[in-house]
């Protein structure tokens, strides 16, 4: 028995997925006539209370359109230090916008909105513009930390009050909806433009959708053909959104819980120095400075557990639908040993 905790992205289409898939009514999307494309983007525009959805190959392509139909090159975005599109979306902001990124010293890759305040750019001719914030919900590297939704409906305000953008890369936002009991129209109401990914906590293997009004999405889909993005009959995939939506939820909780046990049980160890406040299916855990990480990765890698290295002894576990009951049993009981 393989554990892989890698990362949620490891997951394969259940048997009930593929059988979606495989009957999926398609056609050319490059034409919008794939009608399985067009009704998951019009499920989530409507979930999200939007007027538009576009489906993407990727969470990193969702963003980095999103970044250019919110700034012209030379501006700049405010976003956390953990920012995903800073942190691992290969500079794409730099090279695809041509803009800089402000970065805000939070919490476990969250800030407030007086932090945001103090990183606008003063109105003068030899500082770049500030024109959009970002933000990221929930926190990759912040251990799936869930932001306060309060402070959200600030930012929001000063982002009014200044004229930015305001974007959320909604990654694992699925999981933040579940963990803190909210709801897609709540973040419709404040965003401008949120990506969501399928293929993490929902278990599909492929696909982002990016939504927004129509007013900010209509140069979407050129952008997407800009950087290679437009697909044929990609209703097979899109199916593949439509089940998780329907299937793959509620579950996520489940997720949670794992991840959590999982926490408790690397607390009791001595070998461990902290682990990170667990909201969500991301455990962030350090080892003591006198356990050798690579020995510690090699015990778990012996025993087919695979786990991901964060550096200076920082590691990193990621609960998801194909770890199972068994799995996690397992776990517990190999890491009792320690």
């Amino acid at each position: 028995m393989t554990i892989d905790l890698r990362s949620d992205t490891v997951t394969k289409p259940t048997k009930g997925m593929l059988n979606a898939m495989m009957s999926a009514e398609v056609g050319d999307d490059v034409f919008k006539e794939d009608p399985t494309v067009n009704a998951l983007e019009e499920r989530l525009a409507n979930m999200f209370g939007k007027e538009k959805a576009l489906f993407f190959p990727s969470g990193s392509m969702a963003n980095q359109t999103a970044i250019k139909l919110h700034t012209q090159p030379g501006e700049q975005v405010i976003c956390d230090k953990y920012a995903h599109i800073y942190n691992y979306e290969a500079g794409g902001a730099a090279f695809n916008s041509g803009v800089s990124c402000h970065l805000i010293d939070g919490e476990r890759g969250m800030f407030n909105a007086q932090q945001v305040i103090q990183a606008i750019n003063p109105d003068a001719f030899y500082y770049s513009q500030t024109s959009l914030v970002e933000v990221e919900n929930t926190t990759n590297k912040g251990g799936g930390a869930c932001w306060d939704f309060e402070e959200l409906k600030k930012i929001r305000t000063v982002c009014d009050t200044h004229d930015l953008g305001y974007h959320l890369d909604g990654a694992r936002l699925w999981n933040a909806l579940i963990a803190k009991n909210e709801t897609p129209k709540q973040y419709g109401q404040i965003f401008d433009t949120i990506s969501v990914c399928l293929s993490k906590g929902l278990g599909c293997p492929i696909g982002s959708v990016l939504i927004g009004d129509e007013s900010i999405m209509k140069k979407s889909i050129h952008l997407r053909k800009v950087f290679g993005g437009n697909m044929r009959q990609v209703g097979y995939l899109a199916a593949a959104g439509l089940y998780a939506l329907d299937h793959n939820m509620d579950r996520l909780a489940e997720d949670h819980k794992k991840a959590k046990d999982i926490g408790q049980a690397l607390f009791d160890l001595s070998i461990i120095k902290v682990v990170e406040p667990i909201e969500t299916n991301i455990v962030i855990f350090e080892l003591e400075s006198h356990v050798d990480e690579a020995e510690f990765l090699q015990q778990l890698t012996d025993k087919n557990i695979h786990i991901i290295s964060m550096g200076s002894n920082k590691l990193r576990m990621v609960t998801h639908l194909d770890y199972t009951d068994q799995m996690h049993e397992r776990l517990l009981d190999v890491l009792n040993e320690f």
